[in-house]
């Protein structure tokens, strides 16, 4: 009987499975864990399909007639890799919702700020009273965005590791937000980072791209439509900041837009976020003043450059989910306007090197408190007149920072790096800053 092997029984397999149920189609799934956090949900909601638990079986795989992918595994795995190799088709959830999907779709990937820019862009359609789905890398898994009918748009954020299974989406507006060092323990170097990423402008209607980071441009042949969003004064139809009566402006070419003062996304990168979604918000056939309303009570997201509070005129900041260097590089340059900055980071650096950091830190910094696993190795790539401090844990860290800060600073939790060697996630790391940070300034 053919049948496709589902590989990954977390979120995105599990959807995985009903989309395949709901279709009548046969079907096992495997997963190399033999206790995955999903199991008890899978065995309930599915009692009759068959499943494989522990490492994965080359000959199993190469009997299926399709290997779905969920985007946490490797299609290099080599018994996956085997499977390609003798002809079987790999594919992931965002391919098979290609297959069913007639509305137009909003593709975002990126380093940094793909949440952001994709809840904004949803946030921008509900305004307009567009109905509109919104998934993929961040909330339900786009599978699971079709029960209840077709919507009339969707946005996705998408990962460089969904796009590497993705042939046949085909975005009416689609952005590389920004680029740099990210998932190095995956891939082995930038190039091939950058070419997965390079996949969402596909057969895209608009691309949207960063003018300040030309990685974002697409490398191939490419003939549909392009516009560039940037923090500086743009050219006809592209989107940027004019200035008027010493007023900074969101523009449109010279059409000024809204005041900068008038958004509720803070910082330099808020003002980016902004251009990036109007941009494709306008290519989705969102009305402008719906896109402008939006952006009037857009807060951003939970541990994004969020202000955790203000205490003794010190702001202190979770910036949990800057889980690389460019993440961290970004909300550096975005509040640095707003005071000298100490900043907590360190983890899981993931395979990547830390120089790029060493001048923002020299810069805005007075000083840098260091945790986690790879924190000797941030400290190495650091200048020798930055002041470094080291912390056994996020109160720890907490407590030296708040010792350093004097009003008219700000505490930066940005991390650089993932939380894995110390935390379960970045929400559970910005989690725990903000409980610090409440409980040493009441303290106080």
């Amino acid at each position: 009987m053919s049948h496709s092997v589902v590989i990954g029984l977390g979120q995105t397999g599990i959807s995985c499975a009903r989309y395949l149920t709901g279709k009548g189609e046969h079907f096992a799934i495997a997963d190399t864990r033999f206790n995955p956090p999903g199991l008890a949900e899978f065995e309930r909601e599915f009692p009759g399909v068959e499943l494989w638990l522990g490492p994965l079986d080359a000959g199993q795989l190469c009997e299926a007639t399709r290997l779905i992918v969920s985007p946490g595994i490797a299609v290099s795995e080599p018994a996956i890799a085997k499977a390609m190799a003798s002809g079987v088709p790999v594919v992931g959830d965002v391919e098979l919702f290609a297959y069913e999907v007639s509305a137009p779709v909003v593709a975002i990937t990126g380093s940094n700020a793909k949440s952001t820019v994709t809840s904004l862009v949803g946030y921008m359609a509900e305004k307009a009273g567009i109905n509109v789905g919104v998934g993929g890398n961040i909330g339900l898994p786009v599978l699971d965005l079709l029960t209840g009918g077709e919507k009339e748009l969707y946005v996705l954020e998408l990962s460089s590791f969904q796009l590497e299974t993705t042939h046949s989406l085909r975005a009416q507006a689609a952005t590389i937000l920004n680029l740099s060092a990210d998932h190095l323990d995956r891939y082995p170097d930038m190039l091939e980072y950058g070419l997965a990423k390079q996949r969402v402008y596909t057969g895209c209607k608009l691309a949207v791209v960063n003018r300040g980071e030309h990685a974002t441009l697409p490398v191939h042949e490419f003939k549909s439509d392009l516009v560039s969003f940037g923090l500086d004064v743009p050219e006809a139809g592209q989107f940027g900041l004019i200035s008027i009566d010493d007023r900074q402006w969101l523009s449109q070419g010279e059409n000024a837009l809204i005041p900068v003062d008038d958004i509720a996304l803070s910082g330099r990168h808020g003002q980016l976020n902004a251009l990036s979604a109007l941009a494709l918000g306008q290519g989705a056939g969102i009305p402008m003043d719906a896109m402008l309303e939006a952006l009037k009570d857009f807060q951003g997201l939970d541990h994004r450059c969020q202000l955790v509070l203000e205490h003794d005129g010190v702001k202190y900041i979770n910036d949990s989910k800057g889980t690389n260097v460019g993440a961290t590089v970004a909300a550096l340059n975005g509040l640095a306007v707003d005071g000298h900055i100490i900043l907590i980071a360190g983890g899981d650096g993931k395979g990547a090197e830390f120089d790029d950091l060493a001048a923002p830190i020299a810069e805005y910094c007075k000083a840098v408190v260091l945790i986690g696993r790879d924190a000797n190795v941030i400290a190495e790539s650091l200048t020798p007149s930055t002041s470094v401090y080291r912390a056994v844990s996020m109160e720890d860290a907490v407590k030296k920072a708040h010792g350093l800060a004097v009003s008219g600073d700000q505490v930066l939790l940005s991390p650089a790096c993932a939380s894995w060697d110390m935390f379960g996630s970045y929400i559970v790391r910005g989690d725990a800053f903000t409980t610090a940070v409440k409980e040493i300034c009441c303290a106080g």
